[in-house]
Parts: C-alpha cells; sequence; structure tokens
C-alpha cells in the first residue's frame, strides 16, 4: 500500500539542513503542520523559524510551537524581509500550486543572502508512473485539470527555470527523491535512493552564489511570454 507521508520527503528535508547549519533564520513557505521547521529547530537550535500559513489551524499550531507565523498571499505579497536576511528558505510542494512562479521566486531569492541555501521539494513530472501514464495516452497524476496542481516540474526543467533567469545565480548542491509510486513504504524508500530521477518527489538544495539583479521579474517581459504574470507593479 503507498504511503503518501513520503511524498513530502521530510528525512531529505531533515538531511539537507543538518548539512547547512548553522544558520540564523530559517523559512518555511506554506509551513502546515511545521515538520520541516522542527526539523530546523533540531538542526540549529538557535535559529529564527518563520512560517508562511493561511490556513488558520496550521497558523495556531505553528504559534503554539513559538513559530512567527506569516499570513500573506505568496503570489501577490512582498516576504516581510529585507534582502539578504534570511539563510534558508523551504518550498516543500508549493512551486506546484503557483502560477506566479516568477514572483514567488524573485522574493525568495531577494531574502535570500550569498551562500543561503532554498530547499525545494516539488512532485516529479518525470516520476515511472507518471511516465507510464502518459506511455498510454494518460494524464500525469501530479498535474490533474482537476487537481490545485498548475505546474509540472522535472530536475532538468527547473534547474533551467533558474539558470535562465538568474545565470549562475544558484549551485545545485544535493539531489535526492522520495516515494515510489506504486510500491508500498518498504520497497518505495530505497526504490527512490537508488532511482530518484523516477522517483514521485524530487528533492534539491540549492546554494545561492552570487548578488541578485531581479531577473525572475525581468525573464517574463524580456521573452515576451504574453501572460499577464505578476511582477510586483
Amino acid at each position: 500500500m503507498i504511503d503518501r507521508r513520503l511524498n513530502y520527503g521530510r528525512h531529505l528535508v531533515a538531511r539537507y539542513l543538518r548539512d547547512i547549519a548553522p544558520f540564523q533564520a530559517a523559512l518555511d513557505l506554506g509551513a502546515g503542520h511545521g515538520d520541516d521547521l522542527r526539523a530546523a529547530r533540531d538542526a540549529c537550535p538557535g535559529a529564527q523559524l518563520h512560517g508562511v500559513e493561511c490556513f488558520e489551524q496550521y497558523a495556531r499550531e505553528l504559534r503554539g510551537q513559538d513559530i512567527a507565523t506569516h499570513d500573506l498571499n505568496l503570489e501577490r505579497d512582498k516576504l516581510p524581509f529585507d534582502d539578504g536576511t534570511v539563510g534558508v528558505v523551504i518550498a516543500n510542494q508549493i512551486l506546484e500550486h503557483v502560477k506566479e512562479v516568477f514572483w514567488v521566486l524573485h522574493e525568495v531569492t531577494r531574502v535570500l543572502p550569498v551562500g543561503g541555501h532554498l530547499i525545494v521539494g516539488v512532485p516529479n513530472l518525470g516520476s515511472l508512473h507518471n511516465r507510464l501514464l502518459l506511455a498510454v495516452g494518460r494524464q500525469p497524476s501530479v498535474i490533474q485539470n482537476h487537481s490545485a496542481h498548475v505546474r509540472g516540474y522535472t530536475k532538468h526543467d527547473f534547474l533551467k527555470l533558474l539558470e535562465t533567469c538568474f545565470p549562475g545565480g544558484y549551485k545545485l548542491k544535493a539531489r535526492g527523491g522520495s516515494n515510489f509510486y506504486p510500491f508500498p513504504a518498504p520497497l518505495a524508500k530505497p526504490l527512490a535512493g537508488l532511482l530518484p530521477g523516477m522517483a514521485w518527489g524530487m528533492f534539491l538544495l540549492l546554494k545561492k552564489t552570487k548578488d541578485y539583479d531581479g531577473g525572475f521579474l525581468k525573464h517574463p517581459t524580456d521573452a515576451r511570454l504574453e501572460t499577464n504574470f505578476y511582477l510586483g507593479t
């Protein structure tokens, strides 16, 4: 039986946080119950913890864990931090939900300092089960039009997005996979470790390597994408 809890790759996020500690502040976009921020606290007990969370029940849980909680619209609002002041940003199962990916990545990159880290977890459009679905003419499960997912990602395409908008700005430090449909957990865990490119979830640890020049907001206009993306104006 599939264990969908593995989709969140908590063990990978926790490992990445341990690898990059210490850090002064960690921000989780869509913090939910606070699982990833608790891992940040374990990795770096003195870090300031911040979560963006609009669902009030989850926000109460976060506040009960002494996590500073921010109710805002990720696709329209600025993150409430000065440039270069947040050492780690976590975006775990968030980016597949946003149309305004250029604005979100602009804000993330703005608040990260040079040397700061971005941890990304997204469903993998190139997973084995999605490849099989496409092979028989079926819609991949990670981007179905009746669901909340509006974007699909592969490792190559996500890194291309970063490089196109912020050339040389992020360095990939680690890559992993979590869960492996349609197998149960005892098989899914080792298969995802062995074949991360075919796992259900894709997890990346990225390091910001240079000053940011606003490229995520410039690209939609420069490339004439002819879509009304929100660019902060």
